[in-house]
């Protein structure tokens, strides 16, 4: 019995402890460098041998390193590290020049392509199904070398404040010098911010993915941030250092290889093309293992320019063959904390001079994330990976404790206690929701919702339209939620209002009755746009720029929203309006105000698409194609409706990888059967002004943009859009990279009455065609630049007339 003990006890301390080996070399010249000390919380573990080599056990998730005449270095602990040294010696720094060629090792360029081809294949997505856990701890921290020095000054500079003579201050300013010494004396103590996180990830090819959020804890805040747990790493994702749209950004090197767990690993470094004096830094910002046989990622190390700035290490495991994400940790520098004022005054003079010599410390951002509890296969019943991809079963944080891979500090036991006491000073709970709202394009305010999107808009009836749209949120009531909105046109002066009010049936997913009244006026032949998201609708709200066909409608609706599953919504509606068009025009000698009653049912089909069900309603963290919609609408001569109509729409959008780039399309069409007025049908939106002018015009999702506004309408009609990023990615200026796009557009339609519409239109009874080029992150910028240009059989014998340049917010996507 004591023998079986004590091999149990061996045995875990063995995987306790695993043992590590580190590798310390010299940077100027990659020679192993001895005797280099490897220190865990201040206490040595050991020093490398004549070969530089190391092997320890530790339970530390960082080790130091550091040795006499170089800058010290930390390394992620692993199975097998590396750390590289910089001398200090300042001689040798300023005549040190790193020369190496301004371009990559092809062999590093041929595996990484192969890291990039095979990634679907090593994925753990391509087996049939697993499951695992995960522990993340996020902070935000002083560097751990400089807390002390820290406290030091905030102690000097309290005992500095004493001394100074007593000065008359109001009662604001008092109050808020009181506050500041507070809060600095605070964050001798504890951290700026801590959150952990435990999470159970399911899959199964059958089902999809499943994230239950396990329990969740942030300090400072009495409520779960829902769209913070949905923050993703490079879980499932290829890593930022081997994306082929980021080559442009770094210079690969095959350097070596090295043998891990009995597998051979390529070793590939890195660092920030263009660089290539390196005093004071490392020879490579950092550095890839790709195992040999599957060309998986097996870890990747990544240096910021300056070490002062931050690192990032991902550590994968084989299991199956399949290269699952085993350790993460990342710091990241995110601004500084001044103690001194930025000017001084003089007290004579009353003159302000900057002070240059303020003592500051760097704020960090770190992050440490471990996985664990891998199975595979597992037993897959439905029932678990029913409702929304991502689901929060406690966040309260009072189980987080069974999941901590990594004990909580002395300091982040106070930062629990401190902030969560400053958190309820300050109200960060509700500054953080009021941020929030953004992501739905809401700015939150109390307990409504102010809409940024309908704030300010413009098109050619209205001219400049501003409104105004609130909108109660759960604070005002869990499963009520009323509505009001108000809007002035400047062109036509004409007010639009609104008001509605939403009836939840369930807070377990986005269900609801709704009820509401209008009266507000919109362009002739739009097509529908229920259930876009917020980028959509972003993308297509200037397309009635050079558009004044517009018609009013008042009348009211009723309609119920569900989400049937994950990836389906339905939406069922019936309204009764009175329409009358605002431009001249005439239907069938009837006139142009007609009484209408019809009923819709709307359909959004996402099957990749992932969504967390939070308080303010259904968040999707990650839109993914292909998307589907489908609309159908039919007018009907009952409750007053004088118009028999069915009008059918359908939109689906789709964007793929390939080795020759990535390929997005949208295809959309629509049919309109029976009589109805021209807004009933479909106008192919047209961007330009139909002027010898140049068209200059914003991006919209379904138009064109060298066609005049307004002029084609059609009661069928059939429209495409492709667009093929070539992969040529490149730097101009700032971090990010650019790239082009191809694109081309079409359209056809017909009209079969056209007689019975009287105003001046055309039908598209021919292929209207436009091809493109799109500059993305133009000259490093946020924002593409496209130009436009109409061929085929609407094209004209005048450059100006078939030219037109937009421009685009890249965040929008294709």
């Amino acid at each position: 019995m004591k023998k079986s003990a004590a091999f149990l006890l061996i045995l875990f301390t063995t995987i306790v402890f695993a043992q590590s080996k580190i590798t310390v070399i010299k940077a100027e010249d990659r020679n192993p460098l001895a005797n280099a000390a490897v220190s865990c919380n201040g206490k040595i573990l050991g020093r490398t041998n004549v070969q530089g080599i190391l092997e320890f056990r530790t339970r530390c998730k960082k080790v130091n390193v550091n040795a006499a005449g170089f800058y010290e270095d930390d390394v992620v602990v692993d199975k097998v590290m590396e750390a590289e040294l910089v001398r200090v010696d300042p001689k040798l720094q300023s005549i040190q020049t790193i020369i190496i060629e301004d371009k990559s090792d092809p062999r590093a360029l041929a595996i990484l392509q192969k890291v990039n081809d095979n990634y679907r294949n090593n994925s753990p997505q391509s087996l049939d199904s697993y499951s695992f856990k995960s522990y993340e701890k996020i902070s935000l921290d002083f560097d751990e070398d400089s807390i002390n020095i820290y406290r030091n000054t905030i102690s000097n500079k309290l005992d500095s404040l004493k001394t100074l003579p007593a000065k008359e201050l109001n009662e604001k300013k008092k109050k808020d010098s009181i506050e500041n010494v507070k809060i600095m004396q605070l964050f001798t103590k504890s951290k700026l911010f801590l959150w952990e996180r435990a999470s159970e990830f399911l899959y199964s090819k059958t089902y999809g993915e499943k994230i239950n959020i396990l329990d969740n804890r942030i300090a400072g805040l009495q409520e779960p941030v829902y769209e913070m747990m949905a923050l993703r790493s490079n879980r499932n994702r290829i890593p930022r250092e081997v994306r082929e749209e980021n080559r442009s950004l770094y210079r690969f090197f095959l350097t070596d290889s090295i043998e891990i767990d009995g597998r051979k690993n390529y070793v590939i470094r890195f660092r920030d093309a263009g660089k290539k004096t390196m005093a004071q830094r490392r020879n490579f910002n950092g550095l890839i293992y790709v195992d040999a046989q599957t060309y998986g990622l097996k870890k990747i190390e990544s240096q910021s320019k300056k070490k002062s700035e931050g690192s990032i290490t991902s550590i994968w495991i084989p299991i199956h063959d399949k290269w699952f994400l085993s350790k993460e940790n990342l710091k990241i520098r995110m601004g500084m904390t001044y103690i001194d004022e930025k000017y001084t005054k003089d007290e004579k003079t009353g003159e302000k001079t900057e002070n240059k010599d303020r003592k500051r410390f760097g704020n960090y951002v770190y992050m440490i994330a471990d996985y664990f509890d891998f199975q595979t296969p597992i037993n897959e019943n439905k029932k678990d990976f029913e409702g929304y991809s991502m689901a929060v079963k406690n966040s309260d944080g009072s189980v987080i404790q069974k999941f901590r891979t990594d004990s909580l500090t002395i300091r982040e036991k106070l930062t629990y206690s401190k902030i969560d006491s400053v958190g309820k000073k300050y109200s960060l709970d509700q500054k953080i929701t009021a941020l929030r709202g953004l992501l739905y394009g809401d700015l939150r305010l109390g307990k409504v919702n102010l809409d940024v999107t309908d704030l300010v808009q413009y098109n050619n009836y209205e001219g400049f339209r501003l409104g105004l749209t609130l909108k109660g949120n759960e604070k005002l009531n869990r499963y009520i939620s009323p509505d009001v909105y108000i809007a002035y046109g400047f062109k036509d002066k004409g007010w639009k209002y609104g008001a509605g009010i939403d009836v939840k049936t369930t807070l377990d997913k986005e269900s609801f009755f709704r009820a509401e009244y209008y009266n507000d006026v919109k362009a002739a032949g739009r097509f529908n746009q229920d259930l876009w998201n917020i980028r959509m609708r972003i993308m297509n709200s200037g397309i009635d720029l050079n558009n004044g066909n517009f018609y009013q409608y008042q009348g009211a609706k009723v309609s119920f929203q569900n989400d049937l599953t994950n990836s389906l919504t339905l939406k069922i509606a019936a309204k009764k309006d009175i329409e009358e068009a605002k431009f001249q025009y005439g239907f069938m000698n009837l006139g142009n105000r007609f009484d209408n009653f019809s009923s819709q049912l709307t359909l959004h089909y996402s099957p990749r698409s992932k969504n967390i069900m939070t308080p303010s309603g259904k968040y999707t963290y990650e839109p993914n194609y292909p998307d589907f919609f489908i609309n159908y609408e039919q007018g009907m001569k009952v409750f007053g409706g004088t118009l028999n109509f069915s009008r059918f729409d359908f939109l689906m959008q789709h964007s793929f990888k390939t080795k020759i780039g990535v390929t997005g399309f949208r295809v959309y069409s629509g049919l309109t059967l029976g009589e109805a007025p021209i807004w009933h049908h479909f106008s192919v939106d047209g961007l330009g002004n139909g002027e010898n002018s140049l068209n200059f015009n914003l991006t919209s999702y379904l138009g064109f943009a060298t066609m005049k506004g307004g002029k084609y309408y059609n009661d069928k009609f059939f429209g495409y859009y492709f667009t093929h990023r070539i992969p040529w990615y490149f730097r101009t200026l700032g971090k990010s990279t650019s790239s082009f796009d191809l694109v081309y557009k079409g359209g056809i339609g017909n009209m079969k009455n056209p007689e019975y519409h009287h105003f001046d239109f055309e039908n598209l009874n021919k292929l209207y065609q436009e091809v493109g080029l799109e500059y993305n992150n133009f000259l490093g910028t946020s924002f593409n630049l496209g130009f436009f240009y109409r061929i085929g059989n609407y094209a004209t014998p005048r450059f100006g007339e078939n030219f037109a340049i937009q421009f685009k917010f890249e965040f929008l996507g294709f």
